[in-house]
């Protein structure tokens, strides 16, 4: 089938039609949000629900008349997504990023998060706390998409992002390279008591389940934040939250060394 696409009003470019966005959910390409009419039938409503968390794309059920709408045609089919436009570097380019500053290298990895808000937020806050990128993975977490962009202020625009295949295979390249792996995990070291210089990479976990178990074992260590019990039956830090507090305390190490 041919691809049909448009241009929405909020730019990046519009896919529509049940296999145009099945194949863009499926490329790796990336993809921000993905439109379900409201009488699609249930099971393939799941099929491409299933497959915009796959890409990390937020799901919305409109009404027909709003599919119409945004596709400009009747001939949506009931779906339709954005695509990212974002381009993306390698994890070389990252790497070599930190020799040309000549700086040891600080990258942030991206382990399965879902909310493109959150993403946009740590990457916000890695180039402030001075990153040399951010990692994420092509299946399984949310692309740099305009949603992205938003949420980071702009940031995700300045910042290099490599995507790649697969976080494991990224940590144990970063580990040959004598970069020191750390994740945030609840039962990490105290971050006060933790080396944070050097060459160092922090992976995020996603939302709610945190860093997946094979990455985590990947890692040389991990860093856990500190808080005070109050019953409230929340246990952990947003992860955007936690980004931030550990990107500062490795900002503020690194400076302190010199």
């Amino acid at each position: 089938m041919e691809q049909k696409t448009s241009r929405p009003a909020g730019g990046g470019q519009l896919v529509y039609g049940k296999n145009p966005v099945a194949e863009l959910l499926r490329s790796g390409a990336g993809a921000d949000t993905v439109w379900l009419s409201e009488g699609m039938a249930p099971a393939a409503a799941g099929y491409y629900t299933a497959l915009a968390k796959q890409a990390g794309a937020v799901v919305k059920r409109v009404h027909p008349a709003k599919l119409r709408s945004l596709c400009g045609t009747d001939n949506h089919q009931g779906v339709a997504a954005a695509a990212a436009s974002v381009g993306y570097v390698t994890l070389d380019a990252l790497l070599e990023a930190a020799r040309a500053a000549g700086e040891p290298p600080f990258l942030v990895l991206a382990d399965g998060i879902e909310d493109p808000h959150n993403l946009g937020a740590v990457i916000r806050s890695a180039l402030l706390c001075g990153a040399h990128g951010v990692v994420v993975p092509k299946r399984g977490g949310a692309a740099v998409t305009p949603t992205v962009l938003k949420s980071s202020a702009g940031a995700a625009a300045r910042l290099p992002v490599a995507r790649v295949a697969n976080i494991g295979e990224t940590v144990r390249r970063l580990k040959q390279e004598n970069v020191f792996v750390y994740c945030a995990d609840l039962d990490g070291a105290p971050l006060e008591q933790s080396d944070l210089t050097g060459p160092i990479a922090l992976v995020l976990g996603a939302e709610g389940a945190g860093v997946s178990p094979l990455v985590r074992r990947l890692c040389d260590g991990s860093v856990r934040l500190g808080m005070v019990p109050r019953g409230a039956g929340v246990d952990s830090y947003n992860v955007s939250v936690a980004a931030g507090i550990i990107l500062y305390e490795i900002m503020r190490q690194r400076g302190a060394r010199g």
